[in-house]
């Protein structure tokens, strides 16, 4: 679909989903060979948005990991909240461990803050980022986003596990807000 209307919006292809699969593909294979030599490391994947992220990406790696969810908020409607909401938290010990954080996007970088001093705070040895979507633009936090799979601007968009007001994460392809509609 060209279009799809969400809501009050409407919203037009930006990246196709064969795309998006071969940046996470350009991804795994820099972890694969990042993590070859590491010890069972923990991917955390940040719900609800990375679903479908941490899926295609997990299909790719070729390393012995763990997978654990965690939810946390801070989008309200078309815009971050500036306050992370824990909805669900983190429930294994990770003393020591290597974690991999899995985000759909980073833009203003509030969850990822938040979540990084939550992980240290907790003994994570070893803290990486690895989000599908980065917005250079937006993204002004000291934390190094260490696995960006495509860099967008700084544009509203849905599908491929985000939403619009807790729809739109079925597409395949990502969506950006059409301007004109």
């Amino acid at each position: 679909m060209e279009r799809i209307r969400l809501h009050d919006k409407t919203f037009k292809i930006c990246i196709p989903h064969d795309e998006i699969l071969k940046s996470i593909k350009v991804v795994a294979d820099q972890i694969n060979k990042d993590y070859k030599n590491v010890e069972t490391p923990l991917f955390i994947s940040v719900l609800n948005g990375s679903f479908m992220f941490t899926s295609d990406l997990l299909k790719c790696l070729e390393i012995q990991c763990e997978l654990s969810f965690i939810k946390l908020s801070s989008y309200e409607g078309t815009g971050s909240t500036g306050e992370v909401k824990k909805m669900i938290g983190l429930s294994q010990n990770i003393k020591g461990r290597s974690v991999v954080v899995l985000e759909d996007i980073v833009d203003t970088g509030v969850t990822i803050e938040c979540l990084y001093a939550m992980l240290k705070e907790a003994g994570a040895a070893d803290i990486k980022i690895c989000t599908l979507l980065l917005k250079p633009e937006a993204y002004k936090k000291p934390i190094p986003i260490d696995y960006a799979a495509i860099k967008i601007p700084n544009d509203f968009i849905v599908g491929y596990g985000l939403d619009y007001d807790e729809i739109g994460r079925q597409y395949k392809d990502i969506y950006v807000l059409d301007p004109d509609s």
